[in-house]
C-alpha cells in the first residue's frame, strides 16, 4: 500500500511541473509543411484571356509538365487559343476533364449549319470526337437515323449561344447505330445529308453549346500511361486504347504523377481546400504540453490501480491450460474432432510472426496470412479473435461442420489453434495459384494477363459453391465476408473458398450448432458480396469502395471507362464485349437486389453457369468444375432451369 502511496506523490508532483512548464512556453515557427501545395490542377496556372490551361495542355511558350505535344496550345493576340492536330487548327471554346470543345476549323463566322467534308478529323492515339456530342443533320435524303426522342430533349443553340429551337433531325453519337467512335462526321454523307450543326448539353441545361467536343487520353502503351497512387484508371470512350486517370471521391487533381496527382480534398471552416490544408497542423507548444501531461498522469495513474488490483489478487498459472483442456473436451464431447490441432508457436513461426507482409486478406471481419509449415506445406491462417470462451466453442463448431464437408471449390481445412488470450486460428490448404485479388492486381498493374475466360469461370464457381452451400446444406452456410482475396486458385485455375466469417456476432443467442450459420442477412450479404466481386473481375480494380463509382459509370452508359484495359475491351468481338455488358448489369442487380433478398444466389449462378457455357467464340465450353460442383444433381437442374420456372423458398 505504501509502495502505492508513493507512485500517487510522485505522479502528482510531476504533472504539477509540466503544468507550470506548459504556461512558461512561447510559440515557435513551425517548419514548412512538406506536402504539396496546389490550388489548381496544372501546376503552372498559365493563363490566354479568360481561359486557365488545365492539365495536361500547356502554351507553347511554357515548360509546363505535360504527357505529350500533343496536348499543346497557341495563345493568339492573348485572347484565342489554339490547338493543332495534323495539318488543321482548332479553336478551343472550353474545357473539361475529359476533353475540349472546338470550333470548326477555318471558320470566321457563324453558321448554322457546316460542310461534313471538311470537319475531316476521326480521331488519333491522343483525340478522338466525343460520344457527348448531339448533331443536328441538314437535309437527309435517309431520315431513318433522325432519332425522335433526341429532338425534345435539349435545344440547339444558335450563333449567339440562345436557343434556336428543336432539331429537325436529331443524331446523339451516344447512338452509335450509324457512326461509331473511329469514324468521320462525313460518315453521314452515306445517308445523303448535306451538313450538320454540332453542340452538347452542359449538366443542368437544356440548351446547348455550340462546337465539336473532343475526348483525350494517353496511349495505353506509352510510358506516360502511369497514375499516381489513389488514383484509378478509366478506359477513354473515343480514343483507341487510350486511358486516363481518376481521382476518386475525397481527393483533387488530374491523377497523373507528372502532375498533381491526387490531392486529398475536406471542407475547413466551410470552404473545399486541398493538399496540405487538409491535414492538421502541430499546435503551440503549451497545448502540447498540456496534453502530454494528462496523457502522462492518466497512465500512471492506471498503473497505480493495477498495481493495487495485482496485490489483492492471487495469480494462476494454469489458466490457459485448463481453459484449453475445456474447450477441447467440449468439442470432443460434441463429435470426433476432424482437424489437427496445432501449437501457435507453429504457425507463428510459419507466418513470420504473423508480421504484415503475410497477410492475404486484412479486413475488418477476416485477416489470412500465408505461410510455410516446417515440412514445407503452404498454408493460410485465419485469425480470429474470441470475446470469450464461449465464443472460441462456437468458432471451432463451425470449423468442425466446414471440415466435415466435401466440395471441390472449398479450400481444405487441415486444423486450429488456440492462445492465451481466445485468439483462434484456423489453417487452411493454400493452392500453388495464391487467389484471385493477386491475380487481377497482376493483370492491371503489371500487365499480366488474365483472360476474360478464367475470370468468367471463377466467378460462376464461386456463385455455385455458394448456391450449394446456401441451398444444399442444411442448416444453410452463409460466408458472410466474401472477397476475391477469399477465393483461393489451384494449378487449373478452379476456386477454392476460403477465409469463411467464423465468429459472427450479429446474433449472440445462437450457439448451438444446427443453427449457428441461420440468418437470411447472411444470404443476402453474400450475394452482395460476389456482385462486388463481379465489378472486380471487369475494372480490375480492387480499391475499397471502387463499386460506388463502377455502379455511376454503368448508370451513365460508360461501362468500357472502367474495363481493365487489360482486357482490351475494344478489340474483343461483339459477342464477348456483350459478356462483359451482361456480367455488368448482373453485378449491378446483385448489389442493388442482393440486400434485400430479392435476389438469391442460386438465380445469380444459374446466369453465370450459362454465360459461361457459351464464353469461347460464341461455342459451348463447359469446365469440370461446373459440372461436378454439386453433391447432387437437384441444384444443377434447378439452376438450369428458365428464369420463369425457378423458385426459391
Amino acid at each position: 500500500m505504501s509502495l502505492v502511496l508513493h507512485l500517487f506523490l510522485f505522479t502528482s508532483l510531476i504533472f504539477s511541473q509540466l503544468i507550470a512548464t506548459a504556461y512558461s512556453f512561447r510559440p515557435v515557427i513551425q517548419a514548412q509543411d512538406p506536402l504539396p501545395h496546389f490550388n489548381n490542377p496544372n501546376q503552372c496556372t498559365s493563363k490566354c484571356g479568360n481561359f486557365l490551361i488545365p492539365f495536361p495542355f500547356y502554351l507553347n511558350a511554357t515548360s509546363c509538365p505535360t504527357l505529350s505535344d500533343a496536348f499543346r496550345l497557341y495563345c493568339v493576340n492573348s485572347s484565342s487559343l489554339f490547338l493543332n492536330i495534323a495539318s488543321e487548327s482548332y479553336r478551343v471554346l472550353q474545357f473539361f476533364p475529359d476533353g475540349l470543345l472546338v470550333d470548326f476549323p477555318n471558320t470566321s463566322m457563324c453558321r448554322q449549319y457546316n460542310d461534313l467534308k471538311p470537319f475531316s478529323f476521326s480521331g488519333n492515339e491522343y483525340f478522338g470526337i466525343s460520344t457527348d456530342n448531339v448533331l443536328d443533320l441538314y437535309d437527309c435524303e435517309d431520315s431513318s437515323l433522325c432519332k425522335a426522342d433526341c429532338e425534345k430533349t435539349s435545344l440547339m443553340p444558335g450563333c449567339q449561344g440562345q436557343a434556336s429551337g428543336y432539331p429537325s433531325c436529331c443524331y446523339p453519337l451516344s447512338d452509335r447505330s450509324a457512326w461509331r467512335p473511329g469514324d468521320s462526321l462525313s460518315q453521314f454523307s452515306q445517308f445523303g445529308c448535306r451538313g450538320f450543326s454540332s453542340w452538347i448539353v452542359l449538366p443542368g441545361s437544356r440548351i446547348g453549346k455550340r462546337g465539336v467536343k473532343l475526348e483525350w487520353a494517353v496511349p495505353r502503351n506509352s510510358t506516360k500511361a502511369t497514375c499516381a497512387a489513389n488514383a484509378d484508371v478509366l478506359n477513354a470512350t473515343s480514343v483507341a486504347s487510350g486511358i486516363r486517370c481518376h481521382c476518386p471521391d475525397g481527393f483533387f487533381g488530374d491523377g497523373f504523377p507528372v502532375g498533381a496527382g491526387c490531392l486529398k480534398s475536406c471542407l475547413k471552416d466551410g470552404k473545399e481546400v486541398h493538399g496540405h490544408d487538409c491535414y492538421p497542423r502541430n499546435n503551440h507548444g503549451k497545448k502540447k504540453a498540456i496534453i502530454l501531461a494528462v496523457v502522462l498522469i492518466s497512465a500512471l495513474t492506471v498503473v497505480c490501480l493495477m498495481a493495487l488490483c495485482l496485490s489483492k489478487r492471487p495469480i494462476r498459472s494454469d489458466k490457459f491450460v485448463s481453459n484449453q483442456s475445456h474447450c477441447q473436451s467440449a468439442i470432443l464431447s460434441q463429435k470426433a474432432c476432424r482437424s489437427r490441432l496445432f501449437t501457435y508457436h507453429e504457425l507463428e513461426e510459419a507466418t513470420k510472426g504473423f508480421e504484415d507482409g503475410q497477410k492475404i486478406v486484412d479486413g475488418a471481419k477476416t485477416t489470412l496470412y500465408a505461410g510455410v509449415l516446417m515440412g514445407g506445406s503452404h498454408v493460410a491462417v485465419q485469425r480470429i479473435q474470441c470475446e470469450s470462451e464461449r465464443d472460441f466453442i462456437r468458432v471451432l463448431f463451425r470449423v468442425e461442420t466446414l471440415s466435415a464437408l466435401s466440395h471441390r471449390n472449398l479450400a481444405r481445412i487441415i486444423g486450429w489453434s488456440m492462445d492465451s488470450s481466445y485468439t483462434s486460428l484456423v489453417v487452411y490448404d493454400y493452392p500453388e495459384n495464391g487467389t484471385f485479388k493477386q491475380h487481377l492486381i497482376r493483370a492491371r498493374d503489371q500487365k499480366i494477363p488474365l483472360d476474360w475466360y478464367r475470370r468468367l469461370n471463377v466467378a460462376a464457381e464461386t456463385a455455385c459453391v455458394l448456391a450449394f452451400l446456401h441451398h444444399e446444406i442444411s442448416p444453410p452456410i452463409f460466408h458472410h465476408d466474401l472477397q476475391s482475396g477469399c477465393i483461393f486458385l489451384d494449378a487449373d485455375f478452379s476456386v477454392k473458398l476460403a477465409g469463411f466469417e467464423l465468429h459472427n456476432t450479429d446474433h449472440e443467442e445462437i450457439y448451438h450448432p444446427s443453427e449457428m450459420f441461420e440468418g437470411s442477412h447472411c444470404r443476402k450479404s453474400d450475394v452482395y458480396s460476389l456482385g462486388v466481386v463481379l465489378l472486380e473481375i471487369i475494372t480490375g480494380n480492387t480499391m475499397v469502395n471502387f463499386s460506388t463509382i463502377a455502379l455511376q459509370k454503368i448508370k451513365n452508359g460508360k461501362l468500357e471507362e472502367i474495363v481493365d484495359p487489360s482486357l482490351y475491351y475494344y478489340e474483343q468481338p461483339p459477342f464477348r464485349r456483350e459478356q462483359i455488358e451482361i456480367i455488368a448489369d448482373l453485378a449491378t442487380r446483385c448489389l442493388l437486389f442482393g440486400a434485400d433478398g430479392k435476389l438469391g444466389m442460386a438465380d445469380v449462378a444459374r446466369e453465370l453457369v450459362h454465360i459461361t457455357k457459351d464464353s469461347v467464340d460464341g461455342s459451348s465450353r463447359r469446365g469440370p468444375a461446373l459440372e461436378e460442383t454439386f453433391s447432387n444433381s437437384s441444384l444443377l437442374q434447378m439452376i438450369s432451369m428458365s428464369p420463369d420456372s425457378i423458385y426459391l423458398p
